[in-house]
């Protein structure tokens, strides 16, 4: 029997809009390992200080969930070689992360790893990752350093803060299932480098520097931030877009207030909030 054609689908629609409903804001408590090594240090500005909600669609936010998912098989995979991989801290049943600066900045693991076949006496820090075609071919030629530098430095995070010297890359192209899998080494200077600049980003008042001036460029039409940072977009209204937040050891503080702020608090912001100065347009509108 022939199915009938359908251009429009509203089970299509619902599932999507599903994924929607439960999207929330995107906004994450600390600056994450997963994206320090971002070219741009105004974009990470930007994440850190809650300024563009999340937009994802229904499609992209299940596609997320995929990749989530594939890590239960890798994890699987990998163990299959003979390895012995823990996904959670034995100690704690919980996640390896780590953090620094307070616990503004951090991140969790997907596992670490010992008896992999290039190097069976080592422990490796383990990331799973999942590709298109395209940028899995592009990996394929260059390796994970020049092809995907933000999750190199994501690897030489989580190895400067857990002491760990090796990591293990392993990525599946989820268009033909097939694997790339790359071990690099640990840099004490490129993660010390990166701990610096996620210093550099916390700490700073205002917006800082961003990668280019022209709203065209590649990286810019690109970025969750491009219409606050070269247009007219309104920040997001919370704490930590108010310049009487700021963030402290262990957390935010309000000055206005001269009290801490929990996540919550920040979310909900008050009804004495002042943007920063560098989030609100100079520009009188004409008549």
């Amino acid at each position: 029997m022939v199915a009938i054609p359908e251009k429009n689908s509203p089970t299509r629609d619902a599932i999507y809009a599903a994924y929607e409903a439960q999207r929330g804001d995107g906004f994450r408590a600390h600056l994450g390992a997963s994206i320090i090594g971002k070219a741009c240090m105004r974009a990470l500005w930007y994440d850190f200080h809650w300024t563009t909600p999340a937009q994802y669609a229904g499609r992209i936010l299940r596609l997320f969930e995929t990749g989530q998912r594939e890590e239960e098989r890798l994890v699987r995979n990998l163990r299959d070689t003979g390895a012995t991989v823990l996904e959670v801290d034995p100690e704690t049943g919980r996640q390896f992360s780590v953090e620094a600066y307070g616990g503004h900045f951090g991140g969790s693991l997907d596992a670490v790893a010992i008896g992999i076949l290039e190097a069976p006496k080592t422990w490796h820090v383990v990331e799973f990752k999942t590709h298109g075609v395209k940028s899995f071919r592009d990996l394929c030629a260059k390796g994970v350093e020049a092809s995907k530098p933000q999750h190199t430095a994501q690897m030489q995070v989580y190895m400067h803060l857990t002491d760990i010297t090796r990591a293990i890359y392993i990525a599946v192209c989820k268009d033909t299932d097939a694997l790339y899998v790359e071990r690099i080494y640990a840099d004490a200077d490129a993660g010390q480098r990166l701990l610096t600049k996620a210093r550099r980003v916390i700490y700073a008042p205002k917006p800082l520097s961003r990668i280019s001036e022209d709203p065209a460029w590649f990286e810019c039409r690109f970025c969750d931030h491009h219409d606050l940072c070269h247009g007219d977009a309104l920040a997001a209204r919370n704490c930590r877009s108010c310049l009487h937040a700021a963030p402290v050891e262990g957390g935010w503080h309000c000055a206005r207030h001269d009290c801490g702020l929990s996540v919550a608090d920040q979310r909900a912001a008050c009804p004495d909030h002042l943007f920063i100065s560098d989030l609100v347009t100079d520009e009188v509108p004409s008549c």
